[in-house]
Parts: structure tokens; C-alpha cells; sequence
């Protein structure tokens, strides 16, 4: 059966606004709204891109509660998406493509693994700005990659998916082998990757416009571990390792980005930087006082196996040296500080040398507001570093009990010299339940916030 959303235009909000009548609701946004003001971003009381999504979230929801009480003939199958006006201004127009978004969000589901598939809405509706789709693809993107097992994605055949989308997105990828990251001296991938059987890989994603307006690329790096049981300090099963796949969702967040941002013919220089490994407790595995020497020649006592994200992240970071660039990003789902934090509502990030806020994470802040990818800049005082002092090597991998989101940034901090951005996505990369259009499992999250960064530059 199909089904009809309209949206329309109400000189006066109700507290409900949208109606359902036989197989047609109708979504009500009040005239003249500006939302692509920040004030209305972050003001409940107006109609922010996050209520756009959240409502069309609910009303998906509801269109789903009305099938469930209906037989398989008469159930709802597609929806439609109109405007009742013809000619849109700019701002109905991204009333428009935001109702889509959350929509189409709420609308995915990884069931490639299921005999009997779940059943989607089949919508007709097309973005008015063609960058959305571009993002809502790149967000697919990522959330099919971190829901995939193990068994079905390693670091080899990650390096192999990268490369599939490069081809559609128009972005280019070299991919180091083990050989070439010994060479490098890439310290902290080989040390994480000793426990595993398979080989990691260092993954370098380059989009290089001939338009480009930025000499030297703004890098993103994602955390690419593609399982994580802890290593030798063993994580326990439930609610945490039976969770580990998705510990390369720094990883997916980047390469959804980049496959959005090359396939919007952006006029940025982009690269991406992506160390992939398995931490394992394998016969060779690295163990807690071990001393590692880091690709930039720093040595890190290991205190514990489980802080593997940093020292991956630490040697893909001082190789994004050789770019001189603008700016890195990166994006990991590093420490469990980090969703005790936040929880499931956002990220921390944090960052090098200011003492407040930089131009960078004011409009990395701005684009979580609008995106609905949210950030929280944490405190970085340099206090932090002291609980990484070493007896016997520069630095170890662990701070103290309190604050470890900062002090594992802390840790990053030593592997650079550019201006940088750190993101612990922990705690909202992957849901045990649906939030809002936010799904069970893998969440996308970043993927959305660095494309809308990037694009909007």
C-alpha cells in the first residue's frame, strides 16, 4: 500500500505537528524559519535541523506501529514525500531535504546475514541539495562497515572495500602491506597486531581536487581495529568484547566521509590515514610491560593491552607529518571514560594549543549542532600529561583512574606537531537499542559531522 507525507506550511505550531488521516499524514513547520541560523540549532523551542529529523523519525516510527496491525495485503510498503507548495523558498527547501534525512536515517537496516529480511519502506522523495544524499550514502557507508563481523571483514578486506568505493566516489587509495609498515617502523600497529594470525594494513585515502583551495590537505585518521578482545588484559563478553567489531567505527566514520566529500566534487584537499589491526592474545602478542618504539621514535611502556587505539593512532598521526597539514581530525572509539561521559547524546573531542576554543572547534561544534552528530570540547590542561610519565620509557599508554578520555588525548597529543582534533566516539558509535534515528548496532556517527565540516568550509 502506499502512503503520503506532505509537508506544509503553518502560520502557528501545535504542540503536535503532524496529523495522520487514512494513508496521509501531514507535517506542519511554521513560515519563515531560518535554519541554518545557529541560534535556532541549538533552541528546542524552534524547528531545528535535529527536530526536522527527529520528528520524521517518529512518524516512521508510527507508520511502522500501523503496520504491525495490519495484514500483509494491506500493510504500508512505500511512502511518498511531497510539498504541498510547488516553488519552495531556501529554507523549505532544507525543511525538506532535513525531513529526509531523518527519514531515510531511520529508514536503514543491516540484514544481509538474515534468510527472511526485514522489510523497508520504498521511498520516493529526491534531496533538493544534492550533498545530503551524498552524506546519508557515506553514512550507509559506514554503518554497513562497522556492522560487518569479523569473520567478514579483516583488515585485508577492508583495504579491498576502500578500494571498491574509491571507485565510485573518485578518490584514490594506497594500502601499505605488513612488509611496508615494518619498513615504516610503525611500532604500535605491529606491536597491537602481533596476537593475530592475519596481517594489518595502513590504508591512505587521497582526495586532491584539481580545484582544490587548500595546498595541504586537512588528514583524518580513524581507528581502525578491526576486533578487539583486549589483547592479554582480556575484556570480558558480555555487553563489551561481544561488541568489538565495532572498534574500526573511527575507521568507517573516515571513510564515509571521504566517499561523501569526493563524491560532492568538493573543492577541499582531503587525505585519510587509516591503521587496521586485530588485538588478539595470540601466542606473540604484546603484553603489559612491554616497551615499544613508535615509527617517530618515542618509546611507550604498555601498561595495558586494551589501550591499543592510541598506539595505532599514534604512528598513523606522526605519519601525517610528511603532508604539512592544515589540520587533523581524528576519530576514534578510544576509552570507555568517554561514553561514561557523554553516554549515547554525543563525543568528546579536544585539541592542541588553545586555551580556548579554536576557529576549528568552534565550527567542528557548529557542524555537530547541524548534522545532529554532537561534540563536547573537553578541558586539555597540560596537568593531564604528567599521569604518562614513565620510569622506564618517554611515555606510557595509560593515565590514572580519573579523566581518561583526556589523558589517552594527552597521549596522542605527543605523536603531533600541526593543529589537531582528537574525537572518543565510544560511547555512540554502536547502540544496543534504536535512539531515535540512530539504529541498533552501528550508528554512522561522524561520518555526517566531518563531511558537513569539510563541505562548509
Amino acid at each position: 500500500m502506499n502512503f503520503i507525507i506532505q509537508l506544509e506550511e503553518k502560520n502557528i505550531v501545535d504542540e503536535k505537528s503532524w496529523i495522520h488521516n487514512d494513508n496521509k499524514i501531514v507535517y506542519f513547520y511554521n513560515e519563515k524559519i531560518k535554519i541554518n541560523n545557529l541560534e535556532t540549532a541549538f533552541s528546542e523551542e524552534k524547528l531545528s535541523p535535529e527536530k526536522i529529523r527527529i520528528d520524521a523519525n517518529e512518524i516512521f516510527k508510527f507508520l511502522n506501529l500501523l503496520n504491525s496491525g495490519r495484514n500483509t495485503s494491506n500493510k504500508i510498503s512505500s511512502v511518498k514525500i511531497i510539498n504541498k507548495k510547488n516553488k519552495l523558498e531556501k529554507h523549505e527547501q532544507m525543511i525538506h531535504d532535513y525531513f529526509l534525512e531523518g527519514f531515510f536515517l531511520s529508514n536503514y537496516s543491516f540484514d544481509k546475514y538474515k534468510n527472511q529480511k526485514k522489510t523497508k519502506f520504498k521511498v520516493d522523495a529526491s534531496f533538493i541539495d544534492k550533498d545530503f544524499e551524498h552524506c546519508l550514502n557515506g553514512t550507509y557507508i559506514s554503518r554497513d562497515l562497522v556492522n560487518e563481523p569479523l569473520s567478514h571483514l579483516t583488515a585485508k578486506l577492508l583495504s579491498k572495500r576502500i578500494k571498491e568505493i574509491s571507485k565510485i566516489a573518485g578518490f584514490k587509495v594506497s594500502v601499505l602491506n605488513e612488509k611496508q609498515i615494518k619498513s615504516n617502523k610503525m611500532g604500535g600497529v605491529l606491536a597491537v597486531n602481533k596476537g593475530s594470525v592475519l596481517e594489518p594494513t595502513f590504508n591512505i585515502l587521497t582526495y586532491k581536487p584539481k580545484n582544490r583551495k587548500n595546498k595541504n590537505p586537512i588528514v583524518l585518521v580513524g581507528k581502525g581495529v578491526m576486533y578487539d578482545t583486549g589483547g592479554l588484559s582480556l575484556k570480558p563478553t558480555q555487553n563489551s568484547m561481544d561488541m568489538m567489531k565495532c572498534d574500526m567505527a573511527g575507521a568507517a566514520s573516515v571513510i564515509g566521509a571521504i566517499y561523501s566529500i569526493a563524491s560532492a566534487k568538493s573543492n577541499q584537499y582531503v587525505v585519510g590515514l587509516i591503521p587496521a589491526v586485530e588485538n588478539r592474545p595470540g601466542g606473540n602478542a604484546y603484553v603489559p610491560g612491554d616497551v615499544i618504539k613508535m615509527m617517530s621514535g618515542k618509546t611507550v611502556e604498555v601498561l595495558n593491552t586494551d589501550a591499543e587505539g592510541r598506539m595505532i593512532l599514534a604512528d598513523a598521526l606522526h605519519y601525517a607529518k610528511r603532508y604539512k597539514p592544515e589540520l587533523v581530525i581524528d576519530i576514534a572509539t578510544l576509552t570507555g571514560a568517554a561514553a561514561r561521559s557523554v553516554g549515547k547524546y554525543g563525543a568528546v573531542a579536544m585539541e592542541k594549543n588553545s586555551y580556548y576554543s579554536s576557529q576549528n572547534m568552534y565550527r567542528l561544534w557548529q557542524s555537530g549542532l547541524i548534522s545532529g552528530e554532537r561534540i563536547v570540547p573537553q578541558p586539555f590542561w597540560d596537568e593531564y600529561k604528567e599521569e604518562l610519565d614513565s620510569s622506564i620509557a618517554d611515555i606510557k599508554n595509560l593515565g590514572g583512574p580519573e579523566a581518561g578520555h583526556i589523558t589517552a588525548g594527552k597521549f596522542l597529543e605527543h605523536f603531533t606537531d600541526y593543529p589537531w582534533i582528537h574525537i572518543d566516539i565510544a560511547g555512540v558509535a554502536f547502540l544496543l537499542n534504536d535512539y531515535i534515528y540512530r539504529k541498533k548496532g552501528a550508528t554512522g556517527f561522524g561520518s555526517r559531522l566531518l563531511a558537513h565540516f569539510i563541505l562548509n568550509k
